[in-house]
Formats: C-alpha cells, sequence, structure tokens
C-alpha cells in the first residue's frame, strides 16, 4: 500500500515537472502575447494590492495621529468637532463656555478612577521664546495646563520633570517645553533643565523637555510650551472671557462608556441642567474622527476592488484567447501525445498548469508593484510599513482563479480532440 501511494507520488512529479517544461517552451514560443498577458495580470493585481495596502496606510497613520493626542481619553468642551466628509457635514453646537471654576469644579468632585486635566490652549502662532540672543519663530504653542495634562495627552518626559501640585496651585513660572525648542534654543546643551527661557518679556524656568513626538495634522507638540495654568491665567488670560478643556483618562480603558456617563452626569449637575433638558456641553471620545474617517475609508477600499477586478476581467479574457489560439496551434501535438498514450487528463493538466504559470507570473510581478507602492505612500505620509500579507496572500489567490477560470473550457476542449482528426489538422 505505502509502496503504491510513493509510484504514485512519483509519477504525479513525473507529470507536473513535463507539463511544467512544456508551459515554458509555449511561453518562450510566444513571448509577446505571453508578455502582455502578464503585464495585464500584474496590472489588475498592482491595483488591487497596491492601493488596498495603501489604504492600510493611511489607516496606520490616522491612528498613529490620533494616539498622539491621547489615545482612550475622551474630553468636555463646549464645541464639538467639525467634520466635513466629502458632502457630509456634522452640525457643530456651540455652548456657552466652560469656565475655570465649573472645571475646577468637575476635577475635586470626579471620583470615577481616572486622570483628570483642566487646561487651555491659545497664543497659537504669535508667540516667541527667547534664550539670550537665541530666539525661536513665532509659531510657539502656548498651554497652561495642570499636573496631570502630560497623563491624558499622550505626552512623555525625554528630560526633566513634570509639574507639581503645588507648582500648579501657586502658578509657579515654571515651563516644560518641546523638543524642537530646546534644538533651536539649546543645540550644544545636553539638559536644558532649570534654565531660564523668556516668554513675553517673563522669566520661566525649564522643569521638563518633551519627547520628540512629530507632528499632527499640522499641529505639533515639539514646538509647543507648556506651563502651570494657574499662571497662565495670571498672565495671558486676564479680563478675557475663555472656555477651558477638561479631559478625563480612565484608569481602565474597557470602562470608557461608565465613565463618560459618570462625567456627564456629574458635570449637568455642576451646570445646574435640569432634568430632560439636553447637555449644554460636549463629550467628544480622543478616536471619535479617526475611527469616522476609517469609516469612510471603506468606500475607497470598495471603489480599489471594483477597478481591481474589471482590469483582471480584461486580463481573464486575454488569457482565454490565448488559450484558444495555443490549443488551434498545437492541435496536431495534441494529436501526437494522444496516439503516444496520453489521456485527456493529461492533456488538460498540461494547458492548465500553462495558464497558471502565465497568471501568477503576473500576480508576483503585480504584488511586487503594490507593495513598492505603498511604501512609498508610507514614506510620503512619515508612518511606519507594514508589508501587507492578507492582501499579497489574495492576490495570488485571486491570479490562480483567473487562471484556473480563463484556462479551463480551453484545456477541456483541447482535452477532447480526437486524436485521428488531431493528427490530420494541418
Amino acid at each position: 500500500m505505502l509502496r503504491n501511494k510513493i509510484l504514485l507520488a512519483g509519477e504525479t512529479l513525473i507529470v507536473f515537472r513535463e507539463n511544467f517544461r512544456i508551459a515554458l517552451q509555449a511561453i518562450r514560443h510566444h513571448r509577446l502575447r505571453s508578455f502582455l498577458t502578464i503585464f495585464i495580470i500584474a496590472l489588475g493585481i498592482t491595483s488591487l494590492s497596491g492601493i488596498l495596502s495603501s489604504i492600510d496606510v493611511v489607516k496606520y497613520y490616522l491612528q498613529e495621529n490620533f494616539a498622539l493626542m491621547g489615545s482612550n481619553t475622551f474630553s468636555i468642551q463646549n464645541v464639538g468637532l467639525r467634520i466635513q466628509v466629502g458632502h457630509q457635514k456634522n452640525k457643530v453646537k456651540r455652548h456657552q463656555n466652560i469656565s475655570y471654576r465649573e472645571a475646577l469644579a468637575f476635577k475635586n468632585r470626579f471620583v470615577f478612577p481616572a486622570y483628570i486635566s483642566v487646561f487651555y490652549t491659545g497664543m497659537s502662532g504669535s508667540s516667541t521664546v527667547q534664550y539670550h540672543e537665541k530666539k525661536t519663530d513665532p509659531n510657539v504653542l502656548i498651554t497652561g495646563a495642570d499636573e496631570n495634562y502630560l497623563l491624558t495627552s499622550g505626552l512623555e518626559l525625554a528630560q526633566g520633570r513634570n509639574f507639581s501640585q503645588e507648582e500648579v496651585k501657586a502658578g509657579r513660572y515654571s515651563i516644560i517645553i518641546g523638543s524642537e525648542i530646546k534644538k533651536v534654543l539649546f543645540p550644544q546643551l545636553p539638559n536644558p533643565v532649570g534654565k531660564q527661557i523668556t516668554i513675553a518679556s517673563r522669566k520661566y524656568q525649564i522643569t521638563g523637555v518633551l519627547k520628540e513626538k512629530g507632528s499632527a495634522f499640522g499641529s505639533s507638540m515639539d514646538r509647543s510650551c507648556i506651563i502651570p495654568l494657574v499662571n497662565f491665567r495670571q498672565n495671558f488670560m486676564r479680563g478675557s472671557a475663555r472656555s477651558y478643556r477638561i479631559k478625563v483618562s480612565p484608569l481602565n480603558p474597557e470602562q470608557m462608556d461608565e465613565a463618560i456617563s459618570e462625567a456627564t452626569g456629574l458635570f449637568r449637575i455642576i451646570r445646574n441642567i435640569p432634568p430632560g433638558k439636553e447637555n449644554d456641553f460636549e463629550i467628544e471620545k480622543s478616536d471619535k474622527l479617526a475611527n469616522m474617517l476609517i469609516k469612510n475609508i471603506r468606500n475607497i477600499r470598495i471603489a480599489a476592488i471594483f477597478i481591481g477586478l474589471i482590469t483582471l476581467l480584461g486580463a481573464a479574457i486575454g488569457l482565454m484567447n490565448i488559450m484558444f489560439v495555443s490549443v488551434t496551434e498545437r492541435t496536431k501535438e495534441i494529436g501526437i501525445r494522444k496516439a503516444l498514450g496520453a489521456n485527456s487528463r493529461r492533456i488538460k493538466q498540461q494547458f492548465l498548469t500553462e495558464a497558471v504559470l502565465i497568471a501568477q507570473t503576473g500576480g508576483f510581478l503585480g504584488v511586487i508593484l503594490g507593495v513598492a507602492i505603498s511604501y512609498i505612500v508610507s514614506l510620503r505620509m512619515k508612518t511606519d510599513f507594514h508589508i501587507p500579507w492578507e492582501w499579497i496572500v489574495l492576490s495570488l489567490i485571486i491570479s490562480f482563479i483567473t487562471a484556473i477560470s480563463s484556462a479551463y473550457y480551453p484545456a477541456e476542449k483541447a482535452a477532447n480532440l480526437n486524436p485521428v482528426e488531431a493528427l490530420r489538422y494541418e
């Protein structure tokens, strides 16, 4: 029994090698039409795998950039996000400003296990930071924040320390600077912690330097400064009615919905909102915009699949035409092989092997071009590149299915030829 299985496996291998050799000879004999078919299949696979894997790169880019803003958090603010995707535009409600008293009351009374930060971001695009004769461009973002701001915003320190509660309450002239500001003001100094810099004629002592994080949608924390919120209020917000923001980061990310419910109830009490009346504030999750954009990417994915399949349909028609021509040209050869003992199954396998070889060559070429396209996209968007294994496997499966479906009928026609008539064919 085992000996018979070994003999059968050896015979199958010999037949496969013979079919593969004959297929290569046929492709070499008709180089131009084989190349054109391979090119069309490669084009379809490129459009399919290239666009789909590039869409994944865009998705990774969105996820990475929103992670820079603090993942697993939600914000309480007086205005919602203004989002427009295509012709879809959400209505933005603007409510009464969130006062410092309300924000502080929420931070003190929120008992859910979470980090709470109260902050105000302003003075963007008009601030200059100076150290002796060195100055930054007037595009530094100044944020007034408390001791929890780094935790809720996904920021880390490369050097120094965070603000203490005492520094925040006393409004000390302490400051945390971004990595880009350090490079501009202290190009030769490894550690600027303890140095004094000037903002709007006021001296601030550096307590920490942020880790480099890059930009997120045009905003860069590397080009920013953070000062205690009380100090910010005293020096930059006198006589101005501004709305503060509250950011909450639950200790357990799986309890996000419970934390939002608790926060909503507490802030309604703080703002004295009667039962049954709508909230006069907005709660926005950090990943809301990312999820909305990723959801709309599905339309692009569907269009990419449609374009790729249309191109592959053209390739399938071309491959079928080539196989019909090949059967016609090799009719006498088929008759000779049948006369020498080849059965219909062997003849069918020969032509299917030729079609699969052409299609898989085009498939491999298309995969290489598609991955190259997605790699270029990742370089342009300055995001990590992930090899799209799922799209590579799917593309090769599709090219194999294209080969079998296109060549089956011509191969069946060749297998059913009458050997006597085939030998007489000129």
